[in-house]
């Protein structure tokens, strides 16, 4: 005998947030993709991973790259069923600036890569002891495929 709706007997994966506190270490960065692509496989969201490790490693480096000597923080939520948003803070506020990199740059491209896989989709919250850096990865719409 069952009780309930049959909405009770379709499996729902968890898209709980997770959070992790990382140094302030080049190392953190590589930490930071794992952390973010265990998180969409959990999900099932293959299909998203390379560009979610793209986005976290562009803002856990500049984050990294602030010298701020506590711990940055990484995120990823889902806050709707079409979005995966990544975040990252970190002790500066000094903001975030895309640049226009020379075609012999060495550094310089991330935020326009973030800008580009996002959709335009990222922004910045300052915070009393410095700042979040969000980046919106909208998931594909299947029926367009």
């Amino acid at each position: 005998m069952t009780t309930g709706t049959d909405l009770d007997v379709i499996p729902r994966v968890a898209t709980r947030p997770a959070t992790a506190c990382l140094p302030y270490q080049a190392e953190s960065v590589g930490a930071a993709r794992r952390f973010v692509g265990a998180k969409l496989r959990d999900w099932g969201l293959d299909a998203l991973v390379d560009d979610a490790l793209l986005i976290v490693s562009e803002l856990a480096t500049n984050a990294v790259e602030t010298g701020c000597q506590t711990h940055m923080v990484v995120a990823v939520r889902r806050p709707s069923d079409r979005i995966v948003r990544i975040l990252v803070g970190d002790g500066s506020r000094t903001m975030p600036v895309t640049i226009q990199a020379g075609p012999y740059a060495t550094s310089g491209r991330g935020l326009a890569l973030v800008h580009r896989l996002t959709q335009g989709r990222w922004g910045v919250s300052l915070r009393p002891f410095g700042k979040v850096v969000h980046a919106d990865l909208p998931m594909s719409d299947p029926t367009s495929r």
